[in-house]
């Protein structure tokens, strides 16, 4: 007998805050955040499916990139990359292969993660978060412990995981940050994605996963306490490599559209006309990131942080907020200028001389970035 998992509604009613308990959450997952778009979707897609998905393959891409509907609802870009990608992505779920989303820190494989799940599932709660303590209970199951003495192993005594919820139901797991857990905990997963099965040897039971079932993982192989996945589950795995923005423009459209939901769902006061800001903040990072400045004339020192899109993100939202409550309400370069130097020097020694160097032989010499330079300077002395 399968252990029983209750899948979490799409409620259109949800959008952007409400809760079923009424209360208001900071961060709605993706299937209540964005229900009336996933209803819309649902109402208008005569697509085939597959079993126990919400939405057909083609919705599923849609609700990821973005469109409008043949009724004139607008769909939201939730990835801003190449279709091929995404589209990619989906067919892997589409299929008994499990989806291992690589990338380096900040591609936004969580923010696909989970968006995939909400359109697949309907529910994107099913999470395994990595860590080098997760131990091998998270994956497979746990036990509670006061019925495990109280009566003796049995299903009542039995704490299922994420992972065996899914499996019960036909559902789309999640599996975030795999390469911090544990080699010998990450092969957990290697029985369930080929044998489709979890064994519970202290009941001689097993719980068989249903059609629909799969599993999507995220990794990076550029952070610190990386544990390399063993050529076993790595075939397991169908890879789709997220790669980061490739021009500044579709950067900061990216950092932009972000911006503009987390200060919407955090009531910060709208800022007006920010974008010259947000464009100087992702130009910085791509330059540091790249070793090179966009005119291609000046050769650059690269910092030992990653300047993703996630933090150009967190710089200009912490900005968004000096400017809203502490200053006229113009994003300024004052309000960015602190942010940018913490996420540039995280080594105090080798990349405070990187940050130096640029300021004075890139940001000093830049037409029209005096004001930058000079909110730099005051920060960083």
């Amino acid at each position: 007998m399968p252990v029983s998992a209750e899948p979490t509604s799409v409620d259109p009613t949800h959008e952007n805050s409400a809760h079923a308990n009424g209360t208001e959450e900071l961060r709605p997952h993706a299937e209540h955040a964005f229900a009336a778009e996933l209803a819309a979707l649902a109402a208008q897609d005569d697509r085939p499916r597959p079993a126990r998905w919400k939405l057909s393959p083609w919705a599923v891409a849609t609700y990821l990139q973005g469109g409008t509907l043949p009724d004139g609802t607008v769909i939201t870009p939730k990835y801003v990359g190449p279709r091929r990608i995404v589209e990619v992505a989906v067919t892997t779920l589409a299929t008994d292969r499990a989806l291992l989303l690589l990338g380096v820190p900040g591609t936004a494989k969580t923010w696909v993660s989970e968006h995939l799940a909400a359109a697949v599932s309907g529910d994107s709660t099913l999470l395994v978060q990595g860590t080098a303590g997760t131990p091998e209970e998270a994956i497979r199951y746990g036990w509670n412990y006061a019925e495990l003495l109280a009566n003796g192993p049995s299903r009542a005594a039995l704490v299922p995981s994420p992972v065996m919820r899914a499996m019960a139901e036909g559902m789309t797991a999640r599996v975030e940050e795999l390469t911090r857990i544990p080699a010998d905990v990450q092969d957990t997963l290697i029985t369930i994605l080929s044998e489709k099965n979890l064994p519970i040897p202290e009941l001689g039971q097993e719980v068989q996963a249903v059609r629909g079932f799969n599993l999507i993982a995220t990794a990076n192989d550029r952070d610190r306490g990386v544990n390399e996945l063993s050529s076993a589950l790595r075939r397991r795995f169908n890879t789709v490599v997220l790669p980061l923005p490739e021009s500044a423009d579709a950067e900061v459209d990216i950092v932009s559209r972000r911006v503009d939901q987390i200060g919407r769902s955090l009531d910060l006061p709208a800022v007006p006309d920010g974008v010259d800001e947000i464009r100087r903040v992702v130009t910085v990072f791509r330059e540091l990131r790249d070793g090179i400045t966009s005119d291609g004339r000046t050769k650059l020192k690269s910092p030992s942080g990653t300047l993703s899109t996630a933090e150009a993100i967190s710089v200009v939202t912490s900005g968004l907020a000096l400017a809203a409550h502490f200053g006229d309400g113009v994003l300024r370069a004052s309000d960015v200028a602190a942010g940018i130097l913490g996420a540039v020097v995280r080594d105090p020694a080798a990349d405070r001389v990187v940050w130096q160097e640029y300021l004075e032989a890139v940001v000093r010499e830049r037409d029209g970035w005096k004001d930058f330079y000079r909110a730099c300077r005051e920060v960083s002395a």
